[in-house]
């Protein structure tokens, strides 16, 4: 039963938006679309999970090593399927493919994306999600080098949540806005405007199995935490962690918090765990526009010069005066 007739839809949000945002195009329009389009599949095929047969491994490996659900997949290829169609996508990338893939050379627009966030958690039927990041053409012929921008030159980035509702959460530069998929009419319908992460917090989400590995910094920052009420910070915290960037990073949006994924020893020779340019980068533009901060640690997340497609950072984001304190204490 449908009960939305009231609230704006998508593509009537992004036509107010125009006088705002100088980027918003029709062919932005376009991008935006076939991402949807995609993600509405990849919502459907997530909900028929063992029915289809889709869940498990598919006994392979990304360019990451890392081994691949079925539906890492299948999103993947509903992702590249659909903007492979989009006429004004020059390119795109794919955490799950080696190389980027040239699109149409008059295009204005390149797509980053990770088709689908916390596929670990496919299995167990928690939350999962499709991170994208939209940057502009700055040069012609596409190659890798030409989607090595710094974050702050993103002109859109955004997230499908795939939870007990399908959610977009958007940010075109001027603020983050939510919304929700309606199934019976197929649309997403604005529902939540101009989310604000709290400046201060008492939830902190780090993957606590690491903790042996962590450099000093963060082990004082969340020493710290545990201690509550009875140590320096005077107040108790509490940890939550989903396993999935996205359904931290949404709930921290919600209500406040920090995630962290920080540098640490387990594995020296990599700069950090997640994607800069598929999962860092998009979610830092989204806690800045809500009033949050986004650093490794060192630096400021959306100034980092990329060098490669698959380029791994620390991450530490969400309610500022807690990512101020943590990347003081990096010195």
């Amino acid at each position: 039963m449908t009960t939305t007739p009231d609230l704006q839809t998508l593509s009537d949000f992004l036509d107010s938006q125009r006088p705002h945002v100088a980027e918003l195009d029709q062919g932005l329009d376009q991008v935006l679309t076939a991402v949807l389009a995609a993600s509405r599949q990849i919502s459907y095929d997530l909900q028929q999970g063992a029915l289809a047969g889709i869940l498990g491994s598919a006994d392979t490996d990304n360019v990451q090593g890392e081994v691949q659900k079925k539906l890492d997949i299948i999103a993947n290829d509903s992702l590249i399927d659909a903007l492979k169609r989009c006429e004004p996508v020059a390119g795109m990338a794919s955490e799950e493919n080696d190389d980027c893939i040239a699109n149409n050379p008059a295009g204005r627009y390149l797509v980053l994306f990770d088709p689908l966030d916390g596929s670990s958690n496919i299995d167990v039927n928690m939350s999962v999600g499709t991170i994208f990041s939209i940057l502009p053409v700055t040069q012609t012929p596409v190659t890798k080098e030409s989607f090595f921008q710094p974050g702050s030159r993103q002109i859109a980035a955004g997230y499908v949540l795939y939870g007990p509702a399908t959610l977009l959460v958007l940010t075109l530069g001027n603020g983050v806005n939510v919304f929700t998929l309606d199934r019976d009419q197929g649309e997403f319908y604005l529902t939540a405007s101009q989310l604000q992460i709290p400046a201060d917090t008492q939830e902190f989400a780090i993957n606590m199995s690491n903790q042996r590995h962590w450099e000093a910094p963060v082990q004082r920052y969340i020493s710290e935490c545990l201690a509550g009420k009875t140590g320096e910070r005077g107040k108790d915290f509490n940890m939550r962690w989903v396993a999935s960037m996205v359904g931290d990073v949404h709930r921290i949006l919600s209500r406040g918090g920090i995630f962290m994924y920080p540098y640490d020893l387990k594995d020296p020779k990599k700069a950090g765990r997640l994607r800069l340019m598929y999962e860092a980068n998009p979610m830092s533009f989204l806690i800045e526009q809500a009033g949050g901060q986004a650093t490794t640690g060192r630096q400021r997340i959306l100034d980092v010069q990329p060098n490669d497609l698959h380029q791994r950072i620390p991450v530490m984001l969400g309610s500022a005066v807690e990512v101020r304190l943590v990347t003081s204490y990096h010195g």
